[in-house]
């Protein structure tokens, strides 16, 4: 699916390219009128957004996608946030997941949730965990739920001058001993 896309690790150089990523993917949403999951404007103009990419670039959680050395997508993995109900065994949490909507149906959000599996398993770790937004018709859950993630805890988190945001937290148990085949890596 994912043909010609190389993973590779995040590094501080890449913040802007995780803007980027987001500015596109918030513009896909706004044009289809889902403006809930990440708002209207680009999170290269939020201070807040370009904070939290320089925090997930510096991190060491950041892996890129790439596709004849364009970043095509992005996954940032690490400790789950303050919002959600803690996991009740070890973890490694999905922070983000955003792909280049130029390269939806190829594969690249499921080839970065399965490097995210790969991630777990290296690091002895038997659970996945994801929230994402859960407003709208629920077209992002059904996507993780395809991908082999379970729905677990509804949440919802309170924005000043917004209304709440809805999420949803989604687990994925782990095999241990069944790497899932990626691309090489660089």
């Amino acid at each position: 699916m994912a043909d010609g896309v190389v993973l590779r690790r995040g590094g501080p150089a890449d913040a802007g390219a995780v803007l980027r990523l987001l500015d596109d993917a918030t513009a896909w949403l706004v044009a289809r009128g889902r403006s809930g999951q990440w708002g209207t404007g680009p999170a290269s103009t939020d201070p807040r957004r370009i904070a939290q990419a320089d925090a997930w670039a510096t991190g060491g959680g950041l892996w890129l996608a790439q596709a004849q050395d364009r970043p095509v997508g992005a996954l940032v993995v690490g400790a789950a946030t303050e919002y959600v109900p803690a996991a009740t065994e070890p973890e490694l949490y999905v922070n983000l997941l955003v792909t280049d909507r130029a390269y939806a149906g190829r594969g690249i959000g499921a080839l970065l949730l399965a490097h995210a599996a790969d991630l777990a398993r290296e690091r002895g770790v038997g659970l996945l965990r994801v929230d994402c937004y859960a407003g709208d018709d629920g077209a992002l859950v059904r996507w993780y739920e395809r991908q082999g993630f379970t729905p677990t805890d509804p949440f919802t988190v309170p924005r000043p001058n917004h209304p709440p945001w809805p999420g949803q937290v989604l687990t994925r148990p782990l095999h241990p001993t069944r790497p899932h085949p990626h691309p090489p890596l660089r």
